[in-house]
């Protein structure tokens, strides 16, 4: 079993509203992220939120204990991860790892990413589009105390860079992979709306 951690603890300042609410084919992001990763490997899910807890705890339907409200979220994505590790039962796999500005991912990735995950044994597996890396990825547990360590100036990245050997990389077509849904204009761009 998996963990789904979805995270959307920031201010959205360059966005000007909360990324979480911002609309994807007629739905919240939220909503799409987590439609996306309902899967039957996916036992527990955890909805990290910050800056804008209230309004998208309102607005998005979540069960009480799939919200996780990260009160230092201003020190940066990984107190986030951190957060939403603190809370997960005993017994997960690993944690499928879904950045709320990464939203136009499908099922299907989703699915191929768990299925490698659970085939290859690697201890991180994630998406490469046009040899990049992209999100969503998933952790194996036996890195949960590593990412609990890890420095907030790097990240979780510190942990991937310190395991090139335990990463396994799937191809995709999907470029949602890679899209980082900052700022109005990339979002445009993204969505089709732009030139």
């Amino acid at each position: 079993m998996l963990a789904a951690v979805i995270l959307s603890g920031g201010t959205s300042s360059r966005m000007g509203s909360p990324k979480a609410l911002l609309a994807y084919q007629g739905r919240p992001f939220l909503e799409h992220l987590l439609e996306a990763t309902a899967h039957r490997q996916i036992g527990v899910r955890r909805v990290v939120l910050g800056a804008h807890a209230e309004p998208i705890a309102k607005a998005i339907d979540l069960k009480p204990d799939e919200i996780v409200i990260n009160q230092d979220w201003e020190k940066g994505q990984l107190s986030s991860i951190q957060a939403a590790l603190r809370t997960l039962p005993p017994g997960t796999d690993g944690i499928l790892l879904c950045l709320i500005d990464h939203p136009l991912i499908s099922a299907d990735l989703v699915h191929e990413l768990i299925e490698q995950f659970y085939k290859s044994k690697k201890l991180i597996v994630l998406p490469v589009y046009e040899e990049r890396r992209g999100h969503p990825l998933i952790f194996s547990s036996a890195l949960y105390d590593e990412l609990l360590r890890a420095p907030l100036e790097t990240g979780a990245r510190a942990v991937v860079w310190a395991h090139p050997a335990d990463i396994h990389e799937v191809r995709t077509n999907e470029e949602g992979c890679v899209l980082n849904l900052n700022d109005p204009e990339t979002m445009n761009k993204a969505l089709g709306g732009g030139n």
